[in-house]
């Protein structure tokens, strides 16, 4: 493969810059105006809490929790974009009904806001997705995901921190990974450059493997012998056909044998007999 399908757009700027402004608009709106918007957030296994699997990742309950949430939500959805283009609206789309739905399962019973939730789907689905490709640029993305958020790992279990909804972490989490195995990536699949790359690959009949034995000794192959080849004496361009004769009276041999070039005048016919 090649790195063409790296381009650089607007839109890897536009989205993320979008994306945090709106969360930041909505908790401005909020305490501009007085507004309790966490009741209108995930509230696990009741009608009601269903509304919250697409208005929770969008409000937040203080300003802490806005800005820890805005700084890699901005990193994370840009890296998307720029990474996996295809597929980028789709897991952000997706990652927020599933791991919402997968919140509002398996969720305690109160009310899970924030966009963390989401962070977890994008941490998630960029580390397991590199990792599965094999390719050294995306490998090394997931890499570098590990070392700047590999801590929240440890959000997923619970008590681990009052107050957090270790469910939505671990929902976010489960959601990227199958996202990962989910998500085909074609174009980043390394291109076959050697035959024994290529997965019909016999090592028995190459050449140069035949040269080891099973101990990894190299050895010599078994000289070919030459092929004896039947030479003919002389060519022609005219096939010859062959016709068998009834038996005469008159002629002291069995049979007579007559040979006539395929096409020729009747008049030129030889017979020749024994």
């Amino acid at each position: 493969m090649n790195d063409n399908h790296f381009k650089f757009s607007p839109s890897v700027l536009i989205l993320p810059l979008f994306s945090v402004l709106l969360i930041w608009t909505v908790f401005w709106v909020e305490i501009r105006f007085h507004f309790d918007f966490g009741e209108w957030g995930i509230h696990p296994r009741t009608l009601e809490g269903l509304r919250g699997v697409f208005f929770s990742p969008f409000i937040h309950g203080n300003i802490e929790h806005l800005y820890n949430n805005s700084i890699p939500l901005l990193i994370l959805v840009a890296a998307l974009r720029f990474f996996y283009r295809e597929h980028s609206l789709k897991i952000l789309g997706l990652g927020i009904l599933f791991s919402g739905l997968l919140t509002w399962i398996i969720g305690r019973e109160s009310y899970h806001i924030g966009a963390s939730g989401l962070i977890y789907v994008l941490v998630s689905f960029i580390f397991f997705k590199g990792m599965m490709t094999k390719y050294y640029r995306l490998v090394a993305l997931s890499l570098l995901v590990v070392v700047v958020y590999g801590s929240l790992v440890w959000y997923v279990f619970p008590n681990v921190e009052e107050g957090i909804s270790w469910e939505g972490h671990l929902a976010g989490l489960i959601t990227g990974f199958v996202f990962a195995v989910s998500f085909k990536t074609p174009e980043y699949k390394k291109m076959i450059k050697y035959d024994w790359e290529k997965p019909d690959f016999n090592p028995e009949e190459d050449k140069f493997l035949q040269r080891f034995d099973a101990n990894g000794n190299f050895v010599n192959l078994p000289k070919e012998e030459p092929v004896e080849e039947f030479e003919s004496y002389f060519t022609s361009n005219f096939p010859i056909l062959y016709e068998i004769m009834e038996k005469k009276e008159n002629n002291k041999k069995a049979n007579d044998f007559s040979i006539s070039p395929d096409r020729a005048d009747s008049s030129l016919r030889n017979v020749v007999e024994d």
